[in-house]
């Protein structure tokens, strides 16, 4: 019988456990982001079985030049120059690939040109945004910007 008992105690405080550890778990980059110069925010949220990245503000929202909402016009595709930059989706198929981090591709609106990328939670503030084309990579620190 007291083995039974302690059976059940040894089941009880692992089903309690099992909260704690998930909780204790890898950061996620769910939140807006501010990028590194300050110039756009990103909200980053869950889709599918991976994260979305979208800017949602700009420190310079109006193009100086047209007087009207900055726009894509960096990007080589036509159909998608004239898109406004706050809305604009940056991250594809980044998926989890660590405790941490994420993989796929990301878009950079100031050359236009979408790059290998990887995301990894470096602080409960921080995040590390990295592109690569090739041999060649480069990144930056977002901020997490409120809770």
């Amino acid at each position: 019988m007291a083995c039974r008992f302690e059976f059940m105690i040894a089941i009880i405080a692992t089903v309690l456990a099992v909260p704690v550890a998930h909780a204790q778990g890898a950061p996620e980059p769910v939140g807006v982001w501010q990028t590194q110069a300050g110039d756009a925010r990103v909200k980053i949220s869950k889709c599918g079985g991976g994260i979305c990245g979208v800017v949602v503000s700009l420190r310079d929202p109006i193009d100086p030049m047209t007087g009207k909402p900055q726009v894509d016009n960096k990007n080589p595709n036509p159909s998608l120059s004239s898109r406004p930059i706050i809305g604009l989706p940056l991250f594809s198929g980044m998926h989890p690939v660590a405790a941490g981090k994420w993989s796929g591709q990301i878009y950079n609106a100031d050359d236009g040109g979408t790059y290998a990328s990887s995301i990894s939670v470096t602080g409960e503030s921080t995040l590390r945004v990295e592109g690569c084309v090739g041999a060649l990579c480069g990144g930056e620190t977002w901020t997490r910007v409120g809770r």
